[in-house]
C-alpha cells in the first residue's frame, strides 16, 4: 500500500504538534542538538528517505561542510513514532537543527512558539533558493506570507483520473467546466455506470471535492483566509456554495449509493474505477502508482488525467492546484549552525537531489526539473503533474494539513456529516465558523 501510505505520511502532519511541550528551551549544548558539535537532521524514515541520506552524504563531503565546520547527523525517525518524537525533542535541551515536516499548520505552533528560522530574507537574498524552486510549492507550506521551509520530496496534487477507454465508448470528453462535468454524469448514470468513485469511508478523498470546490468558486483567498487562523473566514460565501454544490452531487447520484462505506485504504475506490463501474475517481497523484500496483493493464491503457473543471461564474483560475505541494524542511531558531544549515538546505535545489527524486518515481518541485522528467517511471504523468503545478497561480495546502491540528478532527467531522447526510450545507457552514 506505498501510495496510501505516502497519503498518511503527508497526512500526519496535521497531527505532527500541540501547544503542549512547546515552552522555549536553552539552547542546548549536547552532541546532536543546536548548539552540539554536528548540524541534527530529524527526518521521517520511510523507504523514501534514501533520498535524504544520498543529500547528507553528498552535503558532508562538499565544500560547503569544510567551509562551514559542521557536519550533518541525520536522525532517521521511523514513521509511526515521528509526529511524537519531533515534539518531544523540540521541547529539549537535544532538539534537531533541521527537521522534516508537512508545511502550513503542521508548523504553526512551532512558529506560535518562536522556534522556526524565517527563511524568508534568506530565500530572497540567495539565487539558488529563490530560483530553485516552483513558487507556488514554496508558498504552499508558508505561514502568513512567511517562508519557514524548504522543498525536500516530491509534489502531490490532486488530479482528476478518468477512464479513457469507457470513456471514448460513452462518446465522453474529460470535463473543462462544471457544466460539462454535469452533462458527462447524466449520460454515464443513464448508461447505468456510477460517474465518480468516493473512498466515503475515509473522509478524506470527501475533503478533496470541498478543496477544489471552494477555490474554483472562491479562489484561493478564501482558505487563505481560514489557514491563516480566521475562522470567520468559513462564512464566505463560496464555503457555502461549495457545500450545496457538494449535496447536489451526492443526492444527484454522481457517487452511487454506498460511496460512505467504501474505503481507499483497502483498494475499495480505486477497484471500481479500474473495473469500470466508475469512470472517474478524483485523488491524489500517487493514483497513478495505486492502480499501477493494483491494475496495471488498466494503468497502462485506460488511465486518463486532467484538471479539476472551472466552475461558470467562480472567481477560481482552472489552473489552481489543491493537494500536497511536498514535503519541507525546517531550521530549529535555536540552531548554533544556521549557516550550514542554509547551506545543506541549497543541496534539495542541485540537479543531483532532483535526479534522485526522479528515479524514485517522484516529480520534484525544483525549477529546474522539466528537462530531466524523461528518465521518471512514467514519463508523460510525471510532466502532466510538473506543468500542472509549474503553470498554477496558487497550490493550496491539503485543508487537513494546513489547518490548526486542534481543528483538523472535528472539520473532518463536519465534512463527514454533510457527505453522509447528518447536516445541511447551513450548518456545516455553521459549525466550521465555531472551529477555534
Amino acid at each position: 500500500m506505498e501510495s496510501y501510505s505516502r497519503r498518511r505520511f503527508l497526512g500526519a502532519g496535521a497531527a505532527l504538534v500541540s501547544a503542549a511541550g512547546l515552552a522555549a528551551c536553552g539552547s542546548g549544548s549536547g552532541s546532536g542538538g543546536p548548539g552540539g558539535g554536528a548540524l541534527t537532521a530529524m527526518v521521517y524514515g520511510d523507504d523514501a528517505v534514501k533520498i535524504q541520506v544520498t543529500s547528507v552524504d553528498r552535503f558532508n563531503a562538499s565544500a560547503a561542510a569544510k567551509k562551514t565546520g559542521a557536519e550533518v547527523r541525520l536522525q532517521k525517525i521511523p514513521g509511526s513514532e515521528y509526529p511524537a518524537k519531533l515534539r518531544t525533542a523540540m521541547g529539549s535541551p537535544n532538539a534537531p537543527d533541521v527537521f522534516f515536516n508537512w508545511g502550513g499548520g503542521s508548523i504553526k505552533a512551532y512558529r506560535d512558539a518562536h522556534q522556526l528560522v524565517d527563511l524568508t530574507d534568506t530565500i530572497a537574498s540567495d539565487p539558488v533558493l529563490k530560483g530553485g524552486f516552483l513558487p507556488s510549492v514554496l508558498a504552499a507550506g508558508a505561514l502568513g506570507g512567511r517562508n519557514y521551509g524548504i522543498p525536500m520530496r516530491g509534489m502531490q496534487p490532486v488530479v482528476l483520473f478518468y477512464n479513457k477507454t469507457l470513456f471514448a465508448e460513452q462518446g465522453l470528453r474529460p470535463p473543462a467546466t462544471w457544466d460539462q462535468l454535469l452533462d458527462n454524469n447524466a449520460r454515464l448514470k443513464k448508461a447505468g455506470i456510477t460517474p465518480f468513485a468516493l473512498g466515503g469511508s475515509d473522509i478524506w478523498p470527501e475533503l478533496m471535492w470541498l478543496e477544489y470546490l471552494v477555490d474554483r468558486i472562491g479562489g484561493p483567498e478564501v482558505f487563505d483566509r481560514i489557514k491563516n487562523g480566521d475562522s470567520a473566514g468559513w462564512g464566505d460565501p463560496a464555503v457555502l456554495k461549495a457545500a450545496e454544490t457538494v449535496r447536489r452531487l451526492i443526492d444527484d447520484g454522481a457517487f452511487g449509493k454506498g460511496y460512505s462505506s467504501v474505503a481507499y485504504t483497502n483498494g475499495g475506490a480505486p477497484a471500481l474505477f479500474a473495473k469500470g463501474r466508475a469512470a472517474m475517481h478524483l485523488m491524489g497523484s500517487w493514483e497513478y502508482s495505486t492502480q499501477l500496483g493494483k491494475f496495471p493493464d488498466f494503468a497502462r491503457k485506460d488511465l486518463g488525467w486532467c484538471a479539476f473543471p472551472a466552475y461558470d461564474g467562480g472567481a477560481g483560475d482552472i489552473r489552481n492546484v489543491v493537494g500536497n505541494p511536498t514535503n519541507y524542511w525546517s531550521v530549529n531558531a535555536r540552531t548554533s549552525h544556521k549557516d550550514a544549515a542554509v547551506a545543506f538546505l541549497r543541496d534539495c535545489a542541485s540537479p543531483a537531489y532532483t535526479k534522485d527524486l526522479i528515479a524514485n518515481g517522484d516529480v520534484p518541485a525544483t525549477a529546474g526539473a522539466a528537462t530531466l522528467l524523461d528518465a521518471s517511471p512514467n514519463p508523460a504523468f510525471a510532466r502532466f503533474q510538473y506543468r500542472m503545478v509549474q503553470q498554477a497561480p496558487a497550490f493550496t495546502l491539503s485543508w487537513d494539513q494546513a489547518v490548526d491540528p486542534s481543528v483538523q478532527t472535528p472539520m473532518l467531522t463536519e465534512i463527514n456529516k454533510l457527505f453522509v447526510g447528518k447536516s445541511s450545507p447551513e450548518r456545516f457552514v455553521s459549525a466550521l465558523k465555531g472551529l477555534k
